[in-house]
């Protein structure tokens, strides 16, 4: 593996192994639970806009598993 990318996993790893990310993930979580009833939306632009929302809040809450995914198949 290039040691530029070797390290940009660390380094993310690192980041991922403590307690401030685990409350992130926790709030964000909490946040995508509330997010994802779309009964709020009035009309198609916050619809749109609360989809976005969601898609974002996704890959954040899935970061952790994606990297840990595609570090061990780069390895």
């Amino acid at each position: 593996m290039d040691p530029e990318l070797q390290r940009y996993y660390e380094d993310r790893f690192d980041m991922m192994s403590h307690r401030g990310w685990q409350d992130l993930m926790e709030d964000l979580t909490k946040l995508l639970e509330q997010y994802r009833d779309i009964d709020n939306c009035g009309d198609t632009a916050s619809l749109e806009f609360r989809k976005g929302q969601v898609d974002i809040l996704k890959y954040l809450t899935s970061l952790e598993e994606l990297s840990e995914k595609t570090y061990e198949e780069i390895k």
